[in-house]
């Protein structure tokens, strides 16, 4: 019995992460639930880097991983500015109420 999992595994736990989250964001109104899903989404491609990493031996993958989470790090720091602000001025941060870009 192998000690380790192989590739497939992890392609297909990336692959219905980043489904789930494409889902969430296709078919959820709620903005924070659409960026939660965004996140889900960035988190599997990092899986994916990851695996492919390991599998092929070298680096490159893992050190693409932490350019991505620096970017979902910037991206959550401006994304829920932008979700506070709307709330303030629509009291509402449902996305069928936020389409306009009237103030």
């Amino acid at each position: 019995m192998p000690d380790t999992v192989s590739i497939d595994w992890y392609v297909a736990l990336s692959i219905i992460l980043f489904t789930i989250g494409a889902m969430g964001v296709l078919l959820r109104r709620n903005a924070i639930v659409v960026f939660m899903s965004v996140e889900m989404m960035l988190n599997s491609a990092n899986l994916a880097f990851v695996a492919f990493s390991r599998y092929l031996g070298d680096l490159d993958g893992q050190v693409l991983t932490f350019f991505v989470i620096t970017v979902a790090a910037a991206e959550v720091a401006v994304g829920l500015a932008l979700i506070v602000t709307i709330f303030r001025t629509k009291q509402s941060i449902n996305i069928d109420d936020i389409n306009t870009m009237k103030g």
